[in-house]
């Protein structure tokens, strides 16, 4: 199981990278938020970000799952939204987990 994974660039900068699931990973600096599906699509708001983030091609499904989060990437001025199989409760353990050991 990965957890977060972290990589020392030549020029000596460690880049922290996070999980989602499946094989995909993020560099942790580009992550803007993890949401919960459940809590968070009850806003219209969230609705309609996600709907409008769909039209634009930007969402990637990680898994064939169920979708239990959802994590807002940007990363050279390009946005993704990556649908997750694993809680947002998951993914904030494991994006804290490397910061204190």
């Amino acid at each position: 199981m990965f957890m977060t994974i972290a990589y020392r660039a030549a020029s000596g900068e460690m880049t922290m990278y996070l999980h989602l699931g499946q094989n995909i990973v993020v560099p942790e600096s580009s992550i803007i938020g993890i949401f919960d599906l459940d809590n968070t699509t009850g806003s219209h708001i969230t609705r309609g970000f996600l709907s409008q983030a769909e039209k634009n091609g930007i969402i990637i499904s990680i898994s064939d799952e169920l979708p239990k989060s959802f994590v807002v990437c940007s990363e050279k001025s390009e946005t993704t939204v990556y649908l997750s199989q694993l809680s947002s409760q998951t993914l904030l353990r494991r994006s804290e987990s490397m910061r204190f050991e």
